[in-house]
Parts: C-alpha cells; structure tokens; sequence
C-alpha cells in the first residue's frame, strides 16, 4: 500500500474572530482543523445538513433516553461517520460511556492523522442535551 503524504490542512474558525494584523478570519491548522472537524461531525444529527440527511449521528436522541441507552450501538455510529466523512484521520479506537445519573455520555476518539508525522490524537469531550 502506498504512504499517503498531506500538505497542511487549513479550516476557518467558527467563531469568526479577526485576526489581530491581517483582518481575516482566524484559522485552524493540522491537528487543530482536523480535532474541529471531527467533534462537529459527531455533534451533528441526522437530517440538520441540507441534502445531506445521512451525514450525523442520532446521539441528540439518545441523551434524552440513557436509560435504554446502547453505547455499542453509537460507537459504531460514531465509527461509520468517521470513516466515511473524514477521510485526513484514520482511527485507533472509539470509546463511549453513558452516565444516566448526570445524563451525559463521555466520547474519547483515538486517531493518526493520515499523512502527517504527528503521535496519536486524543479528543475527549462530553455531550449532554441542551435542555433538560
């Protein structure tokens, strides 16, 4: 198999600051564009993209019922849209936990940045519905 080698990536940031010298709109680089990317990704729910319905994950869903809660079920989720929408990661592992008590559920996603000499990637967030 041939060795992918990227240039850099570069996205804009959402939220819209200026840069101080160049009055642009500030950037994320490599590892930050790409960390972005994939958090936005896992936060989307099925149908909010226009003409894209099956770009997301149904998490929004589940958080309002943890108590039937199958974390095997959305870590594949979070897996097939990984893998097929983010095509600059290549995963290591996904992993899911539930806290029915708070009702939040722990992400960590693992993951190499395809083409690019940097250690493993590390994102752990938590998501929770907005209104309880």
């Amino acid at each position: 198999m041939p060795v992918k080698i990227s240039r850099g990536f570069k996205d804009i940031s959402l939220s819209f600051k200026r840069h101080p010298i160049t009055n642009d709109v500030t950037v994320l680089k490599n590892e930050d564009a790409i960390k972005r990317s994939v958090i936005n990704l896992v936060r989307t729910q099925l149908g909010e993209r226009f003409f894209n319905e099956v770009l997301g994950t149904t998490v929004g869903d589940t958080l309002f019922e943890l108590n039937t809660f199958d974390d095997g079920v959305l870590r594949e989720e979070i897996i097939a849209l990984l893998e097929n929408y983010e095509p600059r990661i290549d995963l290591t592992n996904v992993f899911v936990d539930a806290d029915p008590d708070s009702n939040t559920i722990l992400v960590n996603i693992a993951y190499n940045i395809v083409g690019l000499p940097l250690p493993e990637q590390n994102i752990e967030f938590i998501l929770q519905p907005s209104r309880v």
